[in-house]
């Protein structure tokens, strides 16, 4: 089976690069899910929708590609650092709930996110916890090549040895001497080498629930060991893509990439890959700054910073206008044009989904024809050109403009070929639903609303024949309280949802 040429942007070499898989047509894909303490934030969503357009893409060409996506539930501690509180103990104690409750209440809501936004299932969802043995076992393998060494029962990887062998950090571009000078003294920094040095294996103290026995004493496992060990066990010793929000470059995937080849020595990863940050009116969003804001916030409006509520998938389509690798700016403005550009999109896919073919066609317009050709085309150049959906759906718009005119009967449909025609409606529908993943925003009302309306058309249609305007004007105004207009056509009348 052939398959298209993809570029896709590699972090660690800091150019887009033709995406050859190792075994193909086999592709091993690692994304770093959420840390369950607390609720999903926009962040996670986005990198998410991110991933999940990459998934969907190597898929529809035809790659058969296993997506294991994390879970951190032990390990992540405050700050991002080696000291602190585990931030789900921290969590639980606040809650005066056992952990494991705490983190299946936010892995609950973190999936039910998922579903509303449409994101694809992994293949594998592993948990930190539920792969202890594999961290020990990786650690020990890391340790016995020299790259590890116990302090007070704790583990760290030897950065200075690591650096030695002539390794940098490749993915971030720090140096490490200009760090070493910067690093702040932090609690158990005496049990390192250098300030550097991260942790693999923590010592427990008595107060500190989530604990296991190792060859160390009772502890438990650094945060970024689960990633290494988790993508090893699932995809092998080196692998296609790894992926994560930008802000896990430096430290967590350069941990990575260090700890991985201490215990292997190979480079566990071909093409790193990371999404963009989201700022609201030009500031990054964060709760410090008071401007962060949770999905189900955005789902209901209940926001301060929000003027409405804004649906699911006109987030989603929000975040798939802007190329996954841009920062993306939230404004209620920005939001208000992408429900408008959403309800134009689903809107042209109701119609190609009931397009009648003519029974005769004329000579084709050779300028339509190219236009549409062209339009497809673009669709597939911006997905294989580092997943630009921004340029995808220019192109997308470009085929609504087409299909619209189809509807109005500004364009002759006879003046299309058949061929040309099926391609239209086919590459549309599965375009928009199964790349895109954008859906009709009526969950399981949507038959019933199919039903319903095609009894008020009829209503309608009967009205206006008899010329019973009173009766059309009650329809017309009836439904638009609703958000859907009613359309007159030359032939027979349709409706739509309204865009503004």
């Amino acid at each position: 089976m052939s398959f298209p040429t993809i570029k896709l942007y590699n972090t660690l070499t800091q150019q887009k690069e033709e995406f050859i898989p190792i075994n193909s047509p086999l592709v091993g894909m690692y994304v770093c899910g959420p840390t369950v303490y607390n609720i999903p934030h926009i962040g996670n969503v986005r990198t998410a929708v991110s991933f999940d357009l990459l998934f969907r893409y190597l898929k529809y060409v035809g790659y058969k590609v296993r997506y294991v996506r994390n879970i951190t539930d032990v390990g992540h501690l405050e700050n991002d650092s080696d000291d602190g509180e585990d931030k789900l103990l921290k969590q639980s104690r606040l809650q005066q709930l056992e952990p494991m409750e705490v983190a299946q209440y936010y892995t609950d809501m973190y999936n039910a996110v998922m579903e509303k936004m449409n994101v694809s299932k992994p293949s594998i969802e592993p948990r930190a916890t539920g792969h202890i043995i594999e961290q020990i076992e990786m650690i020990e393998q890391i340790v016995n090549n020299g790259y590890g060494y116990v302090s007070n029962g704790s583990v760290y990887f030897d950065v200075n040895k690591y650096h030695q062998q002539g390794k940098k950090y490749e993915l971030s571009g720090r140096i490490i001497e200009d760090l070493i000078a910067n690093t702040r003294e932090l609690e158990a920094q005496d049990e390192k080498r250098n300030p550097l040095d991260f942790a693999l294996w923590k010592n427990a103290q008595p107060e500190h629930i989530m604990r296991w026995n190792s060859p160390w004493g009772v502890g438990f496992p650094g945060w970024h060991i689960e990633c290494s060990a988790m993508s090893k066990k699932y995809l092998g010793e080196q692998f296609d893509i790894h992926g994560g929000g930008i802000d896990l470059t430096f430290p967590h995937h350069e941990c990575e990439i260090a700890q991985s080849e201490g215990a292997t020595g190979k480079n566990p990863v071909n093409y790193w890959m990371h999404a963009n940050m989201l700022t609201m009116d030009g500031k990054k969003m964060g709760k410090s700054l008071g401007n962060s804001i949770y999905p189900t916030e955005f789902f209901t409006g209940n926001h301060p910073l929000l003027e409405q509520a804004y649906s699911p998938m006109t987030i989603r389509f929000f975040f798939l206008q802007a190329q996954y690798r841009s920062t993306l700016d939230f404004s209620n403005t920005a939001l208000k044009a992408s429900e408008k550009a959403y309800k134009k999109v689903i809107n042209a896919w109701r119609f190609m989904n009931t397009i009648v073919l003519p029974t005769q066609y004329n000579t084709p317009s050779i300028s339509l024809e190219k236009r549409i050709q062209d339009g497809i085309k673009g669709l597939y150049d911006g997905m294989n050109d580092d997943m630009n959906s921004a340029v995808s759906i220019a192109h997308l718009f470009d085929l609504v403009k087409v299909i619209n005119s189809i509807r109005t009967g500004q364009i002759d449909i006879a003046d299309i070929s058949a061929t040309t025609l099926q391609a239209l409606s086919h590459h549309y529908i599965v375009f928009v639903r199964d790349i895109l993943g954008l859906l009709e925003e009526k969950g399981k009302d949507t038959n019933m609303l199919e039903d319903l309306m095609e009894t008020i058309l009829h209503t309608y249609t009967k009205a206006k024949e008899i010329k019973d305007y009173t009766i059309v004007d009650i329809i017309r105004s009836g439904v638009k309280k609703q958000g859907i207009l009613l359309k007159d056509g030359k032939t027979s009348n349709s409706w739509d949802y309204e865009e503004s």
